[in-house]
């Protein structure tokens, strides 16, 4: 067995704070015995503003927040996904970044986000991530100890065949830590993980951010854990905080075994 802690955020544009927060919610995790942890999509900044955003930000040699977590890492011998840093990859180029730190501390993988977030849901609700970021082009996954995780970021969840290739690259978890809109989430957040999950006989582990933020904006919270076939293991609503499930990694297999849409797709 496995047992998976998600945290919930509601991070602002100050990193030292946003770190210290997300150390307040791990220990608890750790106080629960959990092997492994995640955090939300931009935990670290919460900001789309790409001129404050060149300036505060760095590579991942030196981002305080990510040497924070793998001093946390090591000290309490926890793989952790980071669901997503600003990284600031050149002069004037910023990527939306998971990160995979193991026990030891060392980073074993990262994803950048490869689906933008460019909407508009109303005259006085729109968000151009591309205006932003620069696009992931690489799907990523990682064999954990426990099982293959395929790394994801929040908007990505819409697109299903992105998920139909992590599960055939043998992906038994599925990670997708999120700011969902809170206009989004309340009509599709819920379904959308269900579906991800019962289509690919996949645990979702989805950390969210969730609230009223310092910038006005809304996200949706309600971080989830979800079993291959769908069921809510463990949710949260809106406020800051942690969810903790144990998992059995040897369901998916037997699952899709049982109903081979896997293997004929």
């Amino acid at each position: 067995m496995l047992k998976v802690s998600c945290i919930q955020l509601r991070s602002n544009n100050n990193i030292d704070y946003n770190l210290k927060r997300t150390k307040k919610f791990f220990l608890k995790a750790v106080k629960q015995k959990a092997d492994f942890i995640l955090t939300p999509e931009i935990s670290s900044l919460f900001s789309i503003n790409k001129k404050q955003l060149l300036k505060i930000c760095t590579s991942m040699d030196h981002d305080i927040y990510l040497k924070g977590i793998k001093e946390l890492a090591t000290k309490y011998k926890k793989w952790i996904l980071v669901g997503s840093l600003v990284i600031k990859v050149s002069k004037n180029k910023l990527v939306n970044r998971s990160v995979l730190i193991d026990r030891n501390g060392k980073i074993r993988s990262y994803y950048d986000k490869i689906h933008m977030y460019d909407v508009t849901l109303s005259k006085k609700e729109r968000y151009f991530e591309s205006k932003t970021f620069k696009a992931g082009n690489k799907i990523k996954s990682f064999k954990l100890p426990w099982g293959r995780i395929g790394l994801t970021i929040c908007y990505d969840l819409r697109f299903p065949s992105l998920y139909r290739k992590l599960s055939k690259q043998g992906a038994i978890f599925l990670s997708v830590p999120s700011a969902f809109t809170e206009t989004t989430g309340k009509r599709h957040w819920h379904t959308l993980l269900k579906a991800r999950a019962i289509e690919n006989f996949s645990y979702i582990f989805a950390p969210a951010q969730g609230g009223k933020h310092y910038n006005g904006r809304k996200t949706f919270g309600h971080s989830l854990i979800i079993s291959p076939d769908g069921k809510i293991l463990k949710s949260l609503k809106k406020k800051e905080g942690i969810i903790t499930a144990s998992i059995d990694p040897s369901l998916p297999k037997r699952l899709r075994s049982i109903i081979p849409s896997l293997e004929k797709d």
